[in-house]
């Protein structure tokens, strides 16, 4: 976990008054806040929380070897940590944003701080606005699903949002070092579970929603209404939302937050494309914004998904004090997140990439942007994780076989789950005829889609995207979609 150089400390008396509970017998100075025992540091508070499979005052002892003073937890967790002088709540999950926030003086305040929540979009919108930031000369963080971003250095990260004491140990370093903003992507997860509490963001953003993450959703309105609780004045100041779909347009309409409504096709909108030419390297765009800003320039972006993405990464960064004149020039230079449509060339005749859509709505739309992009055959390979929402597995089969001249389906992370069954799922009721075929090893998958395709024609390895490992039966076997199939188009040159 990084922490900033300069220690803060705080009484475990005072910690306490804070969160309404006794004091502790035995006071003492308080320099750090973990809930990982593993990365406890001498004079720590370990945050105990419960987990889905083990309680995290488990390992208290751990903690406390490593030199931890006190433990805030819940009633079971104390019954598990009397080792150390122990602070008990009915939510220390939720009380320990808040603790987070305040041991660190509130950095969030003190930085131009964006959060983007949505079911897709949200690491190429922090990616983009990120890469806006520092071509202005504005040192800026990123955190996300792919990495956090500290100006320049690169931290991988486990998770799209850390915990809430992670979090704001990384926003008091980034403080530390004099950055001016943080793009941060806040998942259902994060905000369900209470790591953003104690969080201050200038403007939080809404992407899109479609089906995902019902493993931990009862349905998609507890999705919804898990994203909207951002979109409150407890959070933001400022609310930027696509209108595009269905919940975009009821988020905007009912919350009280001050709106600004994105839109690629609804002119009406505070900030809307004027023009959306296809372009040799990319797309040539108009943007109309408030007060009658222009934007114009060649975005090296494909797809209407993408446009989306930048539109709102130009809005915030405009909001953010940053001159259109500049975001223009800088167009030409943006990229896209790693794994996301991310090319794989060396030296072939014909396009690939990997892209990490793991949604239905995602898969549908990476392949219409392959389709886009080749007279030839749309060559898809994709896979679903285990131990994930199962019921999207389905629809992701289906939009495979519709977006695909030839669909193969494979593994991805199997976790705990056997992946012969997770294909079946997938496949559900369609019938798989040639040239469509399953292979359920994902190197092997990728090999077969190289050795069929020809000059003209699109791969495309759908599901991982950036990541380096693929999880079977607990154990982290090392697997990168990019090397594969690179090494694939290299064995059959």
């Amino acid at each position: 976990m990084e922490r900033p150089l300069l220690a803060t400390t705080h009484l475990l008396s005072d910690i306490a008054s804070l969160l309404g509970s006794p004091s502790a017998k035995v006071d003492c100075e308080i320099t750090g806040l973990t809930n990982n025992s593993s990365e406890v540091e001498p004079g720590d508070i370990f945050l105990a929380f419960p987990g889905s499979k083990v309680h995290g005052a488990n390992f208290a002892k751990e903690a406390k070897s490593k030199g931890a003073l006190a433990v805030v937890t819940d009633v079971e967790g104390a019954k598990l940590s009397q080792e150390l002088p122990t602070i008990v709540l009915s939510n220390p999950r939720k009380s320990a944003g808040d603790l987070s926030a305040w041991f660190y003086s509130e950095p969030m305040r003190d930085l131009y701080s964006v959060g983007i929540t949505g079911t897709n979009g949200k690491t190429t919108t922090t990616t983009l606005l990120h890469q806006i930031w520092m071509g202005a000369g504005r040192e800026s963080g990123l955190i996300g699903t792919v990495e956090t971003r500290i100006g320049s250095d690169v931290i991988t990260n486990a998770r799209t949002t850390p915990e809430s004491c992670e979090l704001q140990s990384l926003i008091a370093t980034m403080r530390e070092r004099h950055l001016r903003n943080v793009a941060l992507e806040v998942s259902s997860h994060a905000i369900s579970l209470h790591r953003i509490q104690g969080s201050h963001f200038n403007i939080v953003g809404f992407t899109n929603l479609t089906q995902d993450h019902l493993d931990f959703h009862a349905s998609m309105e507890e999705y919804y209404l898990a994203k909207k609780k951002l979109f409150t004045f407890e959070f933001a100041e400022l609310a930027i939302i696509n209108i595009d779909s269905d919940y975009g347009m009821r988020l905007a309409n009912e919350i009280e937050l001050p709106v600004l409504r994105l839109s690629r096709t609804l002119t009406s909108a505070d900030w809307s494309y004027q023009s959306i030419t296809p372009a040799t390297c990319g797309t040539d765009i108009s943007i109309r914004g408030m007060g009658g800003i222009l934007i114009e320039g060649t975005l090296p972006l494909h797809g209407q998904y993408n446009l989306d993405n930048a539109l709102m990464a130009i809005a915030i960064a405009v909001n953010s004090g940053v001159d259109p004149i500049e975001i223009a020039s800088l167009l030409p230079q943006l990229t896209p997140a790693k794994g996301r449509l991310e090319k794989v060339d060396v030296g072939q005749q014909f396009l690939s990439f990997v892209d990490y859509a793991h949604t239905p709505d995602a898969v549908s739309a990476v392949l219409r942007v392959c389709r886009e992009m080749t007279h030839g055959k749309v060559i898809g390979v994709l896979g679903c994780g285990g131990d994930r929402d199962a019921s999207k597995r389905p629809l992701m089969g289906k939009a495979l076989l519709e977006g695909s001249d030839l669909a193969i389906f494979t593994s991805d992370n199997p976790r705990s789950e056997d992946p012969l069954a997770i294909l079946r799922e997938m496949i559900g009721t369609a019938k798989i005829v040639a040239p469509n075929m399953v292979i359920a090893d994902r190197k092997e998958a990728i090999n077969q889609a190289i050795s069929l395709a020809t000059n003209e024609d699109v791969v495309i390895v759908l599901g991982k995207g950036h990541e380096t490992g693929q999880e079977i039966s607990g154990i982290l076997h090392p697997f990168d979609d990019r090397l594969v199939l690179a090494r694939a188009i290299e064995s059959k040159s």
